[in-house]
């Protein structure tokens, strides 16, 4: 089972389990949505996944602790202060149930991570259906670098990025792209997803190296370019 459950104003919290097992959560803007839809489906919960410190992925975690307190919560050293308890940078968590990936992927902040588990790829603002996330520590190398990490996986790596940001990195995207029609035929796609009131996620990196400029970027220059590009847009 995989949910991506809207919080906020377009972010998303991303709730994973493999049948009958624990519950996997990953980012928490806020805690009114989990605890809906907790309530409508009663799941014990494995750990919760925080990908970065920004607000919009974290300040849910102490009401989340006060409901949960014996619930582990990974995320790497910048998460210490926003409630992780367990630090992981890199390498690999194994819980009871599922063992899962973690990848380095910084740039939009400097310790931010993603996590793979099951062939789900959980990367909070680090990559972005059509797009990537602003590169506010200025450190572009370190982006690119974590962005073409990413890029690594098989093909068939179900997506679950942070935001729903596809309509308007598309925009974006159909201006740089030579070859548009997948692009064109994406957005056509996602407009009938939004105006049904439909999330635009999951993606999958086979999709995503056709329409997303910054997987196929082939230099740090390139891609450096095409963020500040974006940033303009």
């Amino acid at each position: 089972m995989l949910v991506a459950l809207p919080a906020l104003n377009d972010n998303y919290i991303w709730l994973y389990q493999r049948e009958n097992l624990p519950l996997i959560i990953v980012d928490l803007p806020e805690t009114d949505k989990l605890f809906a839809w907790l309530a409508a489906n009663p799941t014990p919960i494995e750990a919760l996944l925080l990908t970065h410190e920004h607000d919009d992925h974290t300040q849910g975690v102490a009401s989340f602790k006060q409901h949960y307190p014996n619930v582990p919560i990974y995320g790497s050293q910048e998460c210490a202060s926003k409630g992780a308890t367990h630090i992981v940078n890199e390498g690999e968590i194994i819980t009871p149930n599922y063992a899962i990936q973690v990848i380095p992927t910084g740039g939009h902040t400097a310790q931010h991570i993603s996590f793979l588990a099951d062939n789900h790829l959980f990367c909070g603002d680090a990559l972005f259906s059509a797009g990537c996330g602003r590169v506010f520590t200025g450190n572009y190398q370190q982006m690119f670098e974590g962005v073409g990490r990413l890029k690594q996986l098989p093909d068939d790596t179900i997506v679950c990025p942070g935001h729903e940001y596809t309509l308007s990195n598309l925009a974006f995207a159909e201006t740089v792209i030579e070859e548009k029609s997948a692009v064109k035929n994406h957005r056509i796609f996602v407009e009938h997803l939004r105006q049904e009131g439909k999330p635009s996620l999951p993606t999958t990196l086979e999709l995503e190296k056709r329409i997303n400029p910054f997987l196929q970027a082939k230099s740090e220059q390139e891609f450096i370019a095409l963020r500040q590009a974006k940033d303009r847009f």
